[in-house]
């Protein structure tokens, strides 16, 4: 296939490429002018629909208990080495409130997966104490029922992020145990459009046994299930969970890196005006990851809000950076780095997804 003219089509017109067209794309060669046209290409999209701006997401890592045992995670329920803590309602409203003091218009509050009335009714009392700082407000607390998904967004939750890690169902039961499924996820993620939420959801890169074409089919995923919002980034081992890299095939941490870019620029040339972010786990592979991340085309960045003294004890994986950076510093060492760039943090903005309105102003148009 002639790169140059998937590329070409791709830039024109938002979900104007194939399965396939889409895996020549995610496995073009790792620092090639090819792949360099990729990336200019996603860059030219996302300024062009977005500008030269990158929305900014203050993340509350509000607890590392977790009910799941997934083989890649640093903080599954297996794990004896990690010290567990969950911060309480005042600890997550000081650091909703000094995002807010920070010109973050909105926040993350992501933890470990629990469900029981208790973990429910607690979250439903945090998002009614931090309402009146009228923040955009983003859950990232796993599998949830319906009826909890509703009652969180009546509270005042307008996104939510789950990711699928792949849309391979004989993938996914890789990297789960069997009490795991990828089926009640899906329906999850489907549950969280009927709530309306703005939904977010994206995959790891670079696991064992993936092809392109399982990437590019978690792009089409993407569409098809009416996500607005995408999270996903390299998968790196955590030493105490039991997932590995096989020795005769393992990955250099550049070429990591690159595939990772690679997904962020075909995802953004196949969804145009989706809220696409570049992951802490780009800056483990590259101190400069994340601006590389918004240079293939990504337009959120979540800087962390969470506590130093906690920070050690949330690792999903090997190796995350600025473990000893207060928020400030975050804030400061970010803004810096997004001038380099020429890219400006938009402050005091929620930054909501394109895609959601653009689906939103369809629906209101065809009850009228």
């Amino acid at each position: 296939m002639d790169v140059a003219d998937i590329l070409a089509r791709a830039e024109a017109r938002s979900e104007a490429l194939t399965e396939d067209e889409l895996a020549v794309l995610l496995a073009l060669p790792p620092r090639s002018a090819q792949e360099a046209a990729l990336f200019a290409a996603a860059y030219r999209v996302k300024c062009r629909i977005i500008g030269k701006r990158v929305s900014i997401r203050g993340l509350i890592e509000a607890g590392n208990v977790c009910a799941k045992d997934c083989f890649y995670c640093g903080i599954r329920r297996s794990n004896k080495n990690v010290g567990r803590y969950s911060l309480d309602a005042n600890e997550i409203e000081a650091l909703a409130a000094e995002a807010k003091r920070f010109g973050y218009a909105s926040i993350v509050i992501q933890s470990g997966e629990i469900e029981s009335e208790e973990h429910t009714a607690f979250i439903e009392d945090v998002l009614r104490r931090i309402a009146p700082l009228d923040l955009g407000v983003t859950l990232s607390l796993g599998e949830q029922s319906q009826e909890t998904y509703r009652r969180w967004r009546e509270a005042g939750a307008t996104r939510y992020l789950l990711r699928i890690e792949t849309s391979n169902p004989e993938l996914y039961a890789k990297l789960h145990p069997a009490s795991h499924s990828w089926r009640r996820r899906v329906d999850a993620l489907k549950a969280l459009g009927r709530c309306g939420y703005q939904v977010g959801t994206g995959v790891m890169c670079a696991l064992p046994g993936q092809t392109a074409r399982d990437l590019a089919r978690d792009i089409i995923f993407y569409r098809d299930i009416g996500a607005h919002m995408i999270g996903m980034g390299p998968w790196i081992p955590h030493h105490d969970a039991p997932l590995r890299e096989p020795q005769d095939s393992r990955m250099p941490p550049s070429d990591k890196l690159h595939l990772a870019l690679r997904m962020i620029a075909a995802t953004r040339l196949f969804l145009h005006d989706a809220n696409i972010a570049a992951s802490t786990a780009l800056q483990a592979l590259a101190d400069d990851g994340r601006e590389q991340g918004i240079m293939a085309g990504a337009n959120v960045i979540m800087p962390n809000m969470t506590d130093v003294k906690y920070r050690a004890a949330y690792q999903l994986y090997d190796g995350k950076p600025c473990l000893g950076e207060n928020a400030a510093l975050c804030r400061g060492c970010l803004e810096r780095r997004l001038d380099a760039i020429g890219e400006k943090i938009l402050y005091g903005q929620r930054g909501d997804s394109l895609r959601f309105r653009a689906a939103h102003a369809q629906a209101d148009a065809a009850g009228a």
